[in-house]
């Protein structure tokens, strides 16, 4: 069953700006968006963005959201991705992210910061070593904080296994294929305790191209919906999926794609992010030599999602 797209072309927001795998947090003055690394050499680890309307977004320029580096992390090429802040029970601000291992470069990792100020940082990791960092399977990136109707907190994130694949696409085409499942990791209510094991939801395909990646989870209706993305983001064949699943653990049914090459004029759209316990979306496509940020509202229609551009 696929989605209910609309085929009018959509411009990005903020004229283009390169603002990949944005993730969203609205709070009382409007929705906080946040990117992986950009500005001049990449310096700004954590890029920021603000709209009080969901419709007139300001780009925070060089403001970075976590300026200073833990010690974990490879200084000369961090590598810091995929950001995704969320808001705890006692109003505090915890930001999940991906960054390079100093021990292991060519690795990316999971870890945690916390702000000493308010949704846009700074945020600080003083950690000497990252939070969830399977090296033995590829390592992880891409988490995403989610909030069940119990107030049960989740980390939803991808094994990294086409950073140990073979080659080819992604660095994952060319068999033996490297798994890449999407995990579900429940923490305490400070946001980063690790609960338990984690567990696997999904994970890569014959039809997936190198990897699943890039996931998002939420509940609409009585359905928990798991976004996410496959093929390669290299090429025009990347895309956002969504799978569906009665329990929170799964199992999951997959449907879409939602969002392909074409839809709305867009190319290689990807890394789509919902609102914890919102209907708000980002996500980014290629644009011009970057990766610029759309944005919309899901809805639900029987099993399909129906998708608004804004």
């Amino acid at each position: 069953m696929g989605a209910l797209t609309k085929r009018a072309t959509v411009a990005p927001v903020m004229g283009g700006q390169n603002f990949p795998d944005p993730s969203v947090i609205k709070v009382s003055d409007g929705w906080h968006a946040f990117s992986t690394n950009g500005g001049p050499g990449k310096s700004v680890h954590v890029q920021v963005a603000f709209t009080p309307d969901f419709k007139n977004w300001q780009f925070r320029g060089t403001k970075d959201a976590m300026p200073k580096l833990a010690s974990w992390i490879d200084p000369k090429s961090p590598r810091v991705w995929a950001p995704d802040v969320n808001q705890l029970g006692d109003g505090s601000f915890i930001m999940y992210y991906t960054a390079a291992l100093k021990s292991k470069t060519n690795l990316h990792c999971l870890g945690w910061a916390k702000s000493t100020g308010g949704v846009e940082g700074p945020y600080v990791d003083n950690s000497n070593q990252p939070w969830i960092c399977p090296t033995n399977i590829g390592g992880a990136i891409d988490p995403s904080g989610y909030v069940d109707p119990q107030n049960r907190r989740w980390v939803v994130y991808k094994v990294d296994g086409n950073a140990i694949g073979h080659g080819g696409e992604c660095g994952n085409t060319i068999p033996p294929i490297v798994p890449t499942p999407i995990m579900l990791q429940q923490v305490g209510q400070d946001g980063h305790t690790l609960i338990g094991s984690p567990q696997q939801l999904i994970t890569n395909g014959a039809l997936d191209g190198p990897y699943v990646e890039a996931p998002s989870l939420t509940k609409m209706g009585d359905k928990f919906f798991l976004f996410f993305s496959s093929q390669c983001f290299a090429t025009p064949k990347y895309d956002v999926s969504y799978a569906i699943a009665d329990n929170i653990k799964g199992p999951y049914t997959r449907h879409g794609p939602l969002f392909v090459t074409g839809s709305y004029g867009m190319t290689a759209p990807g890394g789509l992010d919902i609102a914890v316990n919102g209907n708000r979306a980002v996500w980014h496509g290629n644009y011009g030599s970057g990766r610029a940020m759309y944005t919309g509202t899901l809805k639900l229609n029987g099993n399909q999602i129906v998708a608004t551009l804004s």
